[in-house]
């Protein structure tokens, strides 16, 4: 019987070079960096502003996803080393991982078998303290508010009105709703208030989507807190609190350098969820790959229906570009669960089943190519269940529709085991496109979601929840109508039903609730029972992750 290592065995094992190393290959000197121990590093983000972002653009994206897992950063890792295998000069550019997945139910995302990125234990946990001084920056914006109203609320801020939420990066439902401010008059003012996922956090976003520290003061100085008596909005700037923010930021802003198993470099930096956020990482660690190397691999979260398309509708504004091409990851197993199989029931051999699922990802291509407009390549992330003639029935489909397939198998074989798809990458990404938003920016918040919902996700009509349509109401008064949309969305399904998997027709979309992120750009939709704080499951991931004696930790995946 073959005994398969985990994959923070297969990291363990891995003798990782000196991060000074790995910034030479990037042609850089060590003053561009401050180290971060012996294998992380951040970027000084001011020396390498003049030089031109000229790299083709690579997004990874995936089907919808499903228990049985796809593997997009794996085989993001695994494609940006076989773009080196072949002779390319690539640079990645990943999220950081949340600490809620990690002891939760998703893990953590630093890839997997032997196409991760390293030290994984790191990236994994704290990292170089990115999210918590996010964090940090939130919490001491919710402490100035409470304080403001303590000391005679100058702002005349309405106590009952405040929308801006403690954060912390761990999944917590008991905060979801509690009240605060109790204890007598010098505890503060006694309110009905909750928490967010630290992910969730318009300053996680902010940081996400800036271009500087100058942006990012602007981009702090303009969350809206809240409202006055006379309805008007309060800003983090009538509160002064942006500088200080920034303080809390300044190395928080500069990107995270690593190495894959192949001591190729990568840029981690970020980590919004897809689902509840943009789910993109930084414009800054973005640029930075596309300043130095000639191919730039980047994924978004989750499906193409949420990370692809705020990717080109959202960070595709502010990157002034969109991708030159798109890798579309699938799997049999999930096919085969968007057929309506079990997860118990993938490792036989069923076509039937994993032609049912087709039209979920035929659904996805429809939207990158006739929708986003972009080229594509569907790469297969083998796992081996996989029989011949499931593989056979994919690369069929895909060709079928005009579409290059190609099995990826990485998570066994690393850089090796994506060969063949760095080179059809290449193929569509050296070829000019144009590429297409959604929506444009004069249509109304309507519109926009309306656009979303019919073209991306292929429902019928959307309806509105009174709160919903009085927030959008008074954002379009206050002057953001302009701003971009982001979903808030279940990633398991096109509908906001996660149980409507496959590619579901004739539905609706309810939005419950609408956030203005006027410091990110965005205006935030809510959509059926979606929240932003998560649950642990009934067995978190945390049972199982320990640490030895002798400083060696287990159970991370």
């Amino acid at each position: 019987m073959v005994e398969f290592l985990t994959d923070a065995q297969i990291a363990q094992q891995t003798e990782l070079k000196p991060i000074r190393e790995i910034i030479a290959q990037l042609g850089l000197e060590q003053d561009d960096f401050e180290l971060y121990g012996k294998f992380k590093a951040k970027l000084n983000i001011n020396r390498l502003k003049d030089k031109p972002a000229d790299g083709k653009l690579i997004l990874v994206t995936a089907i919808s996803p499903t228990p049985a897992g796809e593997g997009k950063t794996t085989t993001s890792i695994g494609l940006g080393d076989g773009l080196i295998r072949i002779g390319k000069k690539a640079v990645i550019a990943l999220r950081e991982p949340s600490l809620g997945p990690v002891f939760g139910m998703k893990g953590g995302a630093a890839g997997g078998g032997y196409s991760q990125v390293v030290p994984m234990e790191d990236i994994n946990l704290h990292f170089t303290g990115d999210f918590h001084a996010i964090g940090a920056a939130n919490n001491l914006l919710a402490a100035l508010i409470d304080n403001h109203i303590h000391h005679g609320n100058e702002l005349n801020i309405d106590s009952r009105r405040i929308v801006w939420k403690r954060v912390v990066d761990m999944n917590d439902r008991q905060l979801r709703n509690i009240v605060d401010g109790l204890g007598g008059k010098t505890n503060g003012v006694p309110r009905e208030d909750s928490y967010e996922i630290t992910v969730a956090s318009e300053v996680m976003a902010i940081l996400c989507l800036a271009k500087d520290i100058s942006d990012l003061k602007n981009r702090l100085a303009r969350i809206v807190v809240g409202y006055n008596v006379q309805s008007e909005p309060v800003t983090a700037g009538d509160l002064k609190a942006q500088g200080a923010m920034a303080a809390l930021l300044k190395d928080a802003i500069k990107p995270n350098l690593v190495q894959t198993l192949e001591h190729n470099p990568v840029f981690i930096h970020g980590g919004p969820f897809a689902n509840i956020a943009h789910g993109c990482n930084s414009v800054i660690a973005t640029e930075t790959a596309l300043k130095l190397g000639d191919y730039t691999v980047t994924e978004a979260g989750f499906g193409a229906d949420l990370g692809a398309e705020k990717f080109i509708d959202i960070k595709g504004r502010e990157l002034g570009r969109k991708p030159d091409a798109v890798v579309l990851v699938a799997t049999v197993r999930a096919l085969k669960m968007h057929g309506g199989l079990k997860k118990t029931d993938l490792k036989d051999e069923d076509l039937a089943a994993l032609e049912r699922g087709m039209p979920n990802l035929v659904k996805h291509l429809e939207n990158i190519r006739q929708v986003y407009q972009l080229p594509v390549v569907v790469a297969i992330n083998k796992f081996p269940t996989d029989t011949p003639a499931e593989l056979d029935l994919v690369i069929e489909a895909c060709q079928a529709l005009g579409v290059e397939a190609s099995i990826s198998d990485v998570w066994a074989q690393g850089g090796a085991g994506a060969i063949d798809l760095a080179e059809k990458v290449v193929a569509i990404a050296d070829q000019p496109s144009n590429g297409a938003f959604v929506y444009e920016d004069e249509t109304s918040v309507q519109e926009k979601i309306a656009a979303i919902v019919t073209k991306i996700y292929g429902g019928s009509h959307v309806t509105y929840q009174l709160a919903a349509e009085r927030e959008i109401r008074r954002i379009e008064k206050n002057g953001y109508g302009h701003l971009p949309v982001c979903m808030a969305k279940t990633q398991y399904s096109f509908s906001d039903d996660p149980k409507k998997l496959g590619r579901p027709v004739d539905f609706e979309i309810n939005i419950r609730d609408v956030k203005l992120s006027a410091g990110a750009g965005f205006i935030v939709v809510l959509t059926g029972d979606m929240m932003t704080m998560p649950g642990l499951p009934k067995v978190p991931s945390s049972e199982g992750i320990d640490i030895s004696d002798d400083g060696v930790i287990t159970g991370l995946f």
